[in-house]
């Protein structure tokens, strides 16, 4: 199967934002997570220290609200950081900064110095607060694609966790669109590096999640 865990821990961390929807807790569907740019619901009611969580288990590859599994093996091979797979590299590196509570470090891995993102660093932080736990599975990246000296690529992802008011736990698929110039005069390095452009989630088709 052609899945990248994610190099992450299990934390509390505060909710998400661009890049990483800030979930509200949506009990009809037990996955559902807000847009990027919309206001971190309050968490008001802690779950009992005492009650029974239940498991964070995000749906297998290939099962419904998993990533996509066509059972060929990742590459061990090394990759250049130009490359889809380097792209993929950039996505596991921001979700593990996620997950380890450096969110200006993760919103700095957004185009436009992360302004696509949707917002400043302080804004993108406070999108975390919602959760207790957030954690992610990076799926194999697609082709690169070409076009007035642009290059983008896309990345599956799944995310899933913890959310601090009740306890519950979500999941969701979506899909990392990344960008970095191609090979044209006067592109710095900076600009020639990938970077986040936008992350949307299956259930918020066409808005610009995370």
């Amino acid at each position: 199967m052609r899945l990248i865990p994610a190099l992450l821990t299990a934390c509390s961390l505060a909710a998400c934002s661009s890049g990483l929807p800030p979930a509200a807790d949506n009990t009809a569907t037990g996955n559902s997570m807000a847009e990027a740019n919309q206001t971190a619901p309050a968490a008001t009611l802690e779950a009992p220290a005492n009650e029974q969580l239940e498991p964070l288990t995000p749906p297998a590859p290939g099962q419904p609200g998993g990533l996509p599994d066509d059972r060929t093996p990742v590459s061990e091979a090394k990759f250049t950081p130009d490359s889809a797979q380097g792209a993929a590299n950039v996505v596991q590196t921001y979700y593990a900064l996620v997950e380890s509570g450096r969110y200006e470090q993760a919103w700095a891995l957004w185009s436009d110095g992360g302004k696509a993102s949707g917002g400043d660093a302080k804004a993108f932080t406070a999108r975390f607060a919602p959760y207790s736990e957030y954690h992610a599975n990076i799926g194999a990246p697609g082709q690169i694609e070409a076009g007035a000296g642009q290059r983008y690529v896309t990345v599956p992802v799944q995310v899933y966790g913890r959310i601090k008011a009740t306890g519950k736990p979500f999941h969701q698929l979506g899909e990392v669109t990344l960008h970095r110039a191609g090979d044209i005069d006067g592109a710095t390095a900076e600009q020639r590096a990938w970077h986040i452009r936008a992350i949307k989630f299956e259930d918020d088709p066409g808005k610009p999640a995370q």
